[in-house]
């Protein structure tokens, strides 16, 4: 029983009242269910972001690596070309000292009076087109 505003009894049923509160429940449970779908959409959503940002993070480093690896096989095949030329200017050095004609009396002089190898006696004598007296000059400067 509950007392109205112009001081009439009113009998409630509390059935109704039941009825009233589970309706109210439910309404207010539908939207608590609907703020935790949002949740979930938004956690989802987030997840999915992240996700692809992985996935770009990994295509970047990946195009980077393979960058990488391109210009070390560059880098190396420069280099390999580089000690190839080197190897044929030296061969081509050595062929053309071969071919210098020079007085084997002027090694041995040249190898003897400065205390040399032969070798490195004749060697200098051709790197001065067989002039003896260069080769000493260079050898004793």
């Amino acid at each position: 029983m509950e007392v109205g505003d112009d001081g009439v009894e009113n009998f409630v049923d509390s059935k109704d009242m039941q009825q009233q509160s589970k309706a109210f429940d439910k309404l207010t449970d539908r939207v608590e269910d609907r703020q935790l779908d949002s949740t979930r959409v938004q956690e989802a959503m987030a997840s999915i972001y992240a996700s692809k940002e992985a996935d770009i993070q990994a295509a970047r480093l990946s195009f980077l690596c393979m960058c990488m690896a391109l210009i070390f096989s560059l880098l190396v095949a420069a280099l390999i070309l580089s000690c190839s030329l080197i190897i044929k200017l030296i061969a081509l050095e050595e062929k053309e000292l071969a071919a210098v004609k020079i007085n084997a009396g002027d090694v041995d002089i040249i190898a003897n009076e400065l205390e040399l190898d032969k070798k490195v006696a004749e060697r200098t004598l051709r790197e001065h087109k067989g002039d003896a007296v260069a080769a000493i000059r260079s050898l004793l400067y």
